[in-house]
């Protein structure tokens, strides 16, 4: 199945292919790549780093802690700062921000430094994250879902070339990767700069307090408290998983780039062609399951490399599955603006990816290494069951998605028929 087949069920069509977009669109989703990276362009160099800076596994992992932590907390400002200064000055903000910050935590001496580098980088991953969602949803063309889609392709495509490069570099220093995201950013901060357009300010500027008050409502708050649940499971694979595996930092960059790369497969092909058939409430508990799963076979094998590692890797297909499905769900059965309902559930998931990695270390040197995934998986299975109380919510997100891809397949059908007629024309005239 192509991205051009994708369907929701009841749409009476194929909806547009998420990869025709104008400029500005390409031009965050680039952002979003790089931005995504630095998930996962720390994980080849966690032992490196602990070797060389004489740290244990549980400050290493404050790396994730730090950053994500700090990314949950600031999404709660992001509809704040961007409704009174727009949302092109929020996502140029967030980009500065990560570019100074990571060359500062590659120019650190020491594990306390990289790690409050790290931070800093998180409050500007957080203006970007929230910000060029709503930016990609708002002047994405082809609907709704295409543009969460797109959005997932970024973030899977950051995720499995974020190992890479990190693996990479990380041969090379452990200051090699931070270096490389500043570089990248720094490219992702011109593109924006020029590409984008400047967005009008929101008539309704947002209060900080937005984003915790959207939580009454009970759909997002089932669908954040499923992602906290789900995302410790998640970042205690990515962010402990490395540890045990005992590999060179090389090594460690294939291993998660093979993660990455089914991450993005399944973003992209894998979670619509699921929630086709299957509809999305069975789809995602079909796919949390077996992530439990998943994360049971790391527990019981941790000392088992290459179970270890097929594991690890097949992890990614289900990340992928969820990120996309869940993404989509989140942002229709929300009843606020999307950039709440985004900064909303953004504070909720980060918190849990934030706070798992650290617990991870600390569990394994008090309990040994197989504890920490035990209580991933229990994690994810408890998802399910707080997803399960907003089975009637998954059902209307269903309805609405069918909507808004029926109301953009009439306007899309008219517009590739009249860029069809103006390409025959101008094949006549060549003739």
């Amino acid at each position: 199945m192509t991205p051009h087949s994708q369907h929701t069920p009841g749409s009476g069509g194929p909806p547009a292919s998420p990869f025709r977009q104008p400029k500005a669109v390409w031009a965050v989703a680039f952002a979003c790549v790089i931005s995504f990276m630095g998930i996962g362009l720390v994980d080849p160099i966690l032992p490196a780093l602990s070797s060389s800076l004489h740290a244990s596994p549980s400050q290493v992992t404050l790396l994730f802690t730090s950053y994500l932590v700090v990314t949950a907390v600031a999404m709660l400002v992001t509809g704040f700062v961007s409704s009174r200064i727009g949302a092109k000055k929020t996502l140029v903000a967030g980009l500065v921000l990560i570019v100074l910050f990571s060359a500062a935590a590659g120019a650190s001496g020491g594990i306390g430094g990289i790690v409050g580098f790290r931070a800093g980088w998180g409050l500007g991953n957080a203006l970007f994250i929230a910000t060029s969602l709503a930016v990609i949803v708002g002047s994405a063309s082809g609907g709704f879902a295409g543009a969460i889609i797109l959005y997932e392709t970024a973030l899977g495509i950051g995720i499995a070339v974020g190992p890479l490069l990190g693996g990479e570099l990380g041969g090379i220093s452990w200051r090699g990767p931070f270096f490389g995201v500043s570089a990248l950013m720094a490219i992702a901060l011109i593109a924006t700069i020029v590409l984008v357009e400047p967005t009008p300010k929101p008539e309704r500027k947002s209060s900080i307090l937005d984003p915790l008050k959207a939580l009454r409502h009970r759909g997002l708050l089932t669908m954040g408290l499923t992602a906290l649940l789900y995302n410790w499971g998640f970042f205690t694979v990515l962010g402990y998983a490395p540890f045990p595996m005992n590999l060179g930092t090389h090594q460690l960059g294939y291993v998660f780039t093979g993660w990455g790369v089914l991450v993005a497969i399944f973003s992209v092909w894998g979670a619509p062609w699921l929630q086709a058939r299957l509809g999305i409430a069975k789809a995602l508990y079909l796919n949390l399951f077996l992530f439990a799963l998943d994360i049971l076979a790391i527990a019981i094998w941790t000392d088992h490399r290459t179970t270890l590692i097929v594991a690890v890797i097949v992890a990614g297909a289900f990340i992928g599955i969820n990120n996309t499905i869940t993404t989509q769900a989140v942002m229709t059965v929300a009843p606020v603006e999307r950039p709440v309902a985004s900064a909303s559930y953004g504070f909720i998931r980060f918190i849990g990816g934030g706070l798992a990695p650290y617990f991870a270390g600390k569990m394994a040197e008090s309990s040994g290494v197989h504890l920490p995934f035990y209580v991933g998986a229990a994690s994810v299975a408890a998802g399910i069951l707080v997803l399960a109380t907003g089975h009637s919510l998954l059902a209307d997100a269903e309805k609405a998605q069918a909507a808004d891809a029926a109301a953009h397949a009439g306007p899309r059908r008219e517009r590739e028929e009249l860029e069809d007629q103006a390409m025959a024309d101008e094949m006549g005239s060549a003739s």
